[in-house]
């Protein structure tokens, strides 16, 4: 049975360069720093590539990070690093995410982490809810 995690962070998007190679102002790549707070703490440091559109609204993005943290489990802290993989998209206005564990990405006392993340932003705020399991 999953368990489950949650609480707030703070996320600093930064853009990079764009890549000569492909010479489209509609690819973008940003740096991803977040700081993680109640059930996980710890941070994460990570790449995200966007595309943007004509249409008002309509967007995609794909990230990879690497989180280093200690997550309040069941059975009490367990600190190491993980993999997180983001796909989204926005259809005019209307999100879709998905956020998973990458596959035999934890180490220390997390390996053999899986799991999916909800990120959640209201008011400007963020919080995750992570619903994970661990052997």
């Amino acid at each position: 049975m999953p368990a489950h995690a949650s609480g707030p962070f703070e996320v600093k998007l930064a853009p990079q360069p764009p890549d000569d190679k492909v010479g489209d102002p509609t690819v973008g790549r940003m740096s991803i720093d977040k700081q993680f707070h109640g059930d996980l703490e710890g941070t994460s440091k990570g790449q995200m590539l966007t595309a943007m559109t004509e249409v008002k609204g309509s967007a995609g993005y794909v990230a990879i990070e690497r989180v280093t943290a200690t997550l309040r489990t069941p059975n009490g802290p367990r600190s190491g690093t993980f993999a997180l993989q983001h796909t989204g998209t926005m259809t005019r206005g209307e999100p879709q995410l998905t956020v998973t564990v990458v596959p035999d990405s934890g180490t220390g006392q997390l390996v053999g982490l899986a799991g999916k993340m909800t990120i959640n932003i209201v008011d400007g705020k963020h919080s995750y809810d992570f619903e994970y399991t661990l052997p």
